[in-house]
């Protein structure tokens, strides 16, 4: 694939229009449209900043379809059974009872003194990081570690695929947020 077929595809891929980009990168819309065309390239600055606005590295968005896809096969950077770091690029959204979170790091976080009816782990997403740390969200609570081990391993083949969206699978239903109880 080309960059113009690249930037197509990618733009699609976040639903936006070529007004909508071209409004997000300060452009007019035919410059956004002569780019589709392969008519002409931005300039360096702004297809670094075409590459960040659209959260995908330069190579995805200027390397051939071969390369591409290569490239995209070796997304998983560190998987072990508590933690799992992809690139940023490769991020992917997490859809949860409550909310859809884009992270890029997954920790298996024990729960401190459990009760019976209390799940003993929770899984952690880091989807930014700030000159305080990470950004840690909470996504999901799970029984046994082993549940939320198969749930680490479910994102990291959802990633390898090139999927950019996983609904958590071994989590188990909680009532309340600070304390929360398991729901039979």
């Amino acid at each position: 694939m080309s960059f113009a077929e690249n930037l197509k595809m990618m733009r699609k891929e976040k639903y936006l229009s070529q007004e909508q980009l071209a409004e997000i990168m300060g452009v007019s819309r035919q410059a956004v449209s002569k780019w589709e065309q392969g008519a002409g390239y931005p300039e360096t600055e702004k297809l670094i900043d075409l590459a960040q606005k659209l959260d995908v590295s330069l190579d995805m968005l200027l390397l051939d379809k071969v390369n591409a896809s290569a490239a995209k096969k070796e997304t998983v950077v560190a998987l072990s059974e508590k933690e799992l770091t992809v690139p940023a690029e490769s991020a992917v959204y997490i859809q949860n009872e409550d909310a859809l979170v884009r992270c890029y790091k997954f920790s298996i976080l024990p729960v401190v003194f459990p009760t019976k009816r209390e799940p003993k782990f929770a899984l952690a997403g880091v989807n930014s990081t700030g000159i305080l740390g990470d950004n840690t969200t909470q996504l999901g609570w799970y029984k046994e570690k082993e549940d939320a081990q198969k749930e680490i391993a479910a994102i990291a083949e959802a990633v390898k695929s090139g999927k950019r969206t996983y609904q958590l699978q071994y989590c188990c239903k909680v009532k309340g947020v600070f304390s929360p109880k398991i729901v039979e």
